[in-house]
């Protein structure tokens, strides 16, 4: 068994495909009308048969207050893996990407923590 889908809550899905794809280069795998809203996932465009992250609408109210609680108490929603984070964090940094937390060595891990503009959190790792 592996993980093949994971998902985020956000506010806007087209706002936060606009982030995810522009800003933080992800790509977009699937987007099918669902009703109301779309099933729309990303995935790592190093990894393209990779695990896929679901924009998930967080039009729930036990969403978002998940969502809204997490952020004011400054949890991230999920962590990104990346080889060199002082590269990506410039990176980011140069594209308007607000962060919460610059890198930051934590004993065997170096993280940052910024704002996808979408809700969340989002924590970058370096291994």
């Amino acid at each position: 068994m592996k993980i093949i889908v994971t998902s985020i809550f956000v506010q806007d899905q087209d706002k936060a495909l606009k982030f995810y794809t522009e800003k933080l280069g992800f790509v977009k795998k699937e987007d099918v009308p669902m009703g109301k809203f779309r099933w729309i996932t990303l995935v790592s465009p190093d990894d393209q048969d990779g695990t896929e992250l679901l924009l998930e609408p967080n039009e729930h109210p036990a969403a978002k207050e998940y969502q809204k609680k997490i952020f004011s108490e400054g949890f991230p929603a999920t962590m990104c893996g990346v080889a060199d984070i002082q590269k990506e964090y410039n990176r980011l940094k140069g594209k308007g990407v607000t962060f919460t937390m610059e890198p930051t060595k934590m004993g065997e891990v170096t993280i940052a923590v910024f704002d996808d503009t979408c809700g969340n959190l989002i924590q970058i790792v370096q291994k």
